[in-house]
């Protein structure tokens, strides 16, 4: 039986006519809350200009693509009842004061951190894969390091930052790496030593929770599955499904290695903050470091290797045709930050890229 997978994205609040970001979280959740019945899939985050969503737990990818879809639809609902849009945007575009939420642990963060705490208005996708156990889940986490590039890469979609053009393709990767336990982690080996190293890390203080521990992949603490956390959520919702997908490939083969006792590539964690920042500064249109060699490479040939190492389980879950027309796609329309470029060349200014890219959140 093929894994099943859940998505959790977060997504803008902006002023229905001026594009702003606008802090209206918990309104949105409120009118949500009643539209559903009390029975609602939205929270707040950090700020209060964020609205995240988790899916159902999926094995059928089409369901999940469809679930995505409608997710986003109710959530450009509610918004508009309280004068806002949604938009899946990784950075906004437009210059922002970021407001802290209100809840305790996130003034909690805002103290801790400072403006670490206060610029960390980015939206991420987070994908969840299930695994059988938490031994099962480190073998994957240990396999799958060398691969987690090119998922940012894929779903790079924040070239903007306070009304300027960066120069990455993600640059909310770069805000998000000022979290102290953000980014690649060595391999651990074994559930035991992945745990010891949770808990050294909380116990130094640093940290509140096991919610804070942000590396790239981890295991969930609320749910039996490996969380892939290190891409932007993605402009296009046909572009989270396929993220979803190729997620679930690599954390398939990366269990099938671990069972069949294959060793975990021992690429070094220098190496994959290397290949992090490539990802992020590129995107799909450059050069990327290969995960077999760490070397630049096309980012289509990258794309297929990727691709090649996940067949065998994505055909085995019937996602390989789908998969390789979607990355096709992909490649040649550009990522969220591609288009968002292209966007601000044709409309002449930053509220015209949010405009647009309010109606491709529910393409």
């Amino acid at each position: 039986m093929a894994r099943t997978v859940g998505v959790e994205e977060e997504l803008l609040l902006v002023d229905a006519r001026s594009h702003e970001p606008r802090a209206l979280s918990k309104a949105v959740v409120a009118l949500a809350e009643r539209r559903a019945q009390g029975d609602s899939v939205f929270e707040p985050e950090l700020h209060d200009q964020q609205l995240e969503f988790a899916t159902r737990p999926r094995a059928d990818m089409g369901e999940l693509a469809e679930e995505i879809c409608s997710r986003r639809a109710e959530a450009t609902q509610s918004a508009a009842r309280a004068g806002a849009a949604v938009v899946a945007l990784a950075t906004t575009p437009l210059p922002v004061s970021a407001a802290i939420g209100e809840g305790e642990r996130y003034q909690w963060m805002a103290r801790r951190f400072g403006l670490t705490a206060q610029e960390q208005l980015t939206c991420g996708c987070h994908v969840h894969v299930s695994v059988e156990s938490d031994e099962e889940g480190v073998g994957v986490l240990d396999r799958v390091r060398p691969w987690l590039s090119v998922l940012l890469a894929l779903s790079a979609n924040s070239p903007f930052w306070q009304g300027r053009d960066t120069g990455y393709a993600s640059y909310r990767s770069r805000v998000w790496g000022r979290w102290p336990s953000a980014g690649p982690v060595e391999s651990f080996g074994s559930a035991e030593r992945y745990h010891a190293q949770v808990d050294a890390l909380i116990g130094t203080g640093v940290l509140r929770d096991k919610g804070m521990i942000y590396f790239d992949a981890r295991l969930s603490h609320r749910y039996p599955t490996v969380e892939i956390r290190v891409a932007d959520v993605c402009l296009e919702p046909a572009d989270a499904a396929l993220l979803a997908t190729l997620a679930r490939g690599l954390v398939e083969t990366a269990a099938r290695d671990w069972c069949a006792g294959a060793p975990a590539d021992p690429v070094s964690v220098g190496l994959l903050r290397m290949a992090a920042w490539q990802a992020g500064r590129a995107g799909m249109d450059g050069k990327l470091l290969h995960p077999a060699t760490m070397l630049p490479v096309p980012a289509s040939e990258v794309v297929d290797a990727l691709l090649a190492h996940a067949r065998d389980a994505l055909e085995d879950s019937g996602d390989f045709e789908a998969t390789e027309a979607a990355l096709c796609a992909l490649l040649h329309r550009g990522t969220g930050a591609r288009t968002q470029r292209e966007a601000l060349a044709r409309t002449g200014s930053l509220r015209g890229v949010v405009s647009d890219c309010v109606a491709r959140t529910l393409s």
